[in-house]
């Protein structure tokens, strides 16, 4: 697996809805980017001027919404992943 630095988080993105609620099936082409995931793994927090460590505020195992062109991709034996800043992520979804 891989372990983020900072503030950095990555995110599992959950896949988007394929029906719409009309039920009209899209096509993979006309699907939104997912702004929906997991936590895999969560860096160490950001690092203050004077060697206090913020810690990130999301744990591994949230749900989180975050913004839709935001993180860098990347895949790791064909499973997609998202490394995101903490500031990227808009909110944890609460069950």
């Amino acid at each position: 697996m891989i372990r983020p630095l900072g503030e950095r988080v990555v995110v599992k993105p959950l896949p988007s809805e394929e029906v719409t609620r009309g039920g009209i099936v899209l096509p993979d082409t006309a699907k939104e980017k997912p702004q929906k995931g997991e936590v895999i793994a969560v860096g160490p927090g950001r690092l203050l001027d004077n060697g206090t460590r913020v810690p990130v505020d999301v744990k591994v195992g949230d749900q989180v919404l975050f913004s839709k062109y935001a993180g860098n991709e990347f895949k790791i034996d064909d499973v997609e992943y998202l490394i995101l800043r903490e500031a990227d992520i808009l909110g944890v979804i609460e069950k």
